[in-house]
């Protein structure tokens, strides 16, 4: 088996990528980054926790692509809830089109439970220095989804089918380290119940890693209509919410693309210090 590839920067691994992951079904198997770190060491991300098995670190996912679940674990069916169905398909790698140690791009295929694609996807990953700050780095993503020549592709979310309470998440889906002291600003608000939902065009996240590390994440790049899914609470996750509040469409022989920054740093930074390393994502 070929080793997954790690991003590096400056020498110093920042992440791994987890190309094909060994997975049940029903935890929407697909590329993953797993685990991440600051340039310090401190972990950043979470695999398969008890509370949500089919978090998988950092990934792109979405619980409804035409009917197919991407996410993992229970499906949310309007007027009755979640429910286990046999709905779920996998996203995977078909080849490379570059592997260097700061940048992968490669091609990968959303298909449903009997492996029809439903999407194609290539995706670029790259890994860089943030000049003039030692403690930190970014991790860029950039995609391009495409839908088939013959039929458009409906993107949806427990939110759009029904579930109240903000829970439109489906996106580019980040589910943090463990951590009880957790703290998420934008430019204009503080904490769970006032980001989550917003289109703010910055979103902080910090807490403290495994082995009593600080850390912030601070993460840009909304797409037209999409929101930020927060929580802090029940979990410590950050989504690029694709259908937030209302299903979203990749029309017949169209894009979606995406252009993600997420800035890794050690220890707990105040808003300006978090607007500053955003604006430079601009």
């Amino acid at each position: 088996m070929t080793e997954d590839p790690r991003l590096l920067v400056d020498d110093v691994p920042v992440a791994t990528y987890v190309l094909a992951p060994d997975l049940d079904a029903r935890h929407g198997p697909r590329p993953y980054l797993h685990p991440v770190r600051t340039l310090a060491g401190t972990p950043v991300t979470d695999v398969l926790p008890a509370d949500h098995v089919w978090h998988l670190g950092a990934s792109l996912a979405v619980q409804d692509v035409d009917g197919t679940n991407l996410w993992g674990g229970r499906t949310y069916v309007r007027d009755t809830g979640y429910t286990w169905r046999d709905d779920h398909g996998r996203i995977v790698h078909t080849d490379w089109m570059d592997r260097t140690p700061d940048r992968l791009a490669h091609r990968l295929r959303w298909c449903d439970r009997d492996g029809g694609v439903l999407l194609t996807e290539e995706r670029r990953l790259a890994a860089t220095r943030v000049d003039g700050d030692p403690a930190a780095w970014r991790l860029e993503l950039d995609y391009t989804l495409t839908a088939p020549a013959a039929r458009d592709v409906h993107l949806g979310s427990p939110a759009t089918n029904g579930r109240p309470g903000g829970a439109g998440y489906g996106g580019f889906f980040w589910r943090a380290a463990p951590t009880g002291d957790a703290v998420t600003f934008t430019a204009e608000a503080e904490g769970e119940e006032t980001v989550n939902g917003s289109d703010a065009p910055w979103l902080a996240f910090g807490g403290t890693g495994p082995g009593g590390g600080a850390y912030t994440l601070v993460f840009t790049g909304l797409g037209e209509g999409d929101r930020w899914f927060v929580r802090t609470a029940m979990y410590p996750g950050v989504c690029v919410a694709f259908a937030f509040d209302s299903p979203a469409t990749v029309p017949a022989e169209t894009h979606r693309t995406g252009r993600h920054r997420v800035t890794v740093v050690d220890g707990l930074i105040d808003r300006d210090r978090a607007a500053a390393l955003a604006a430079r994502d601009r």
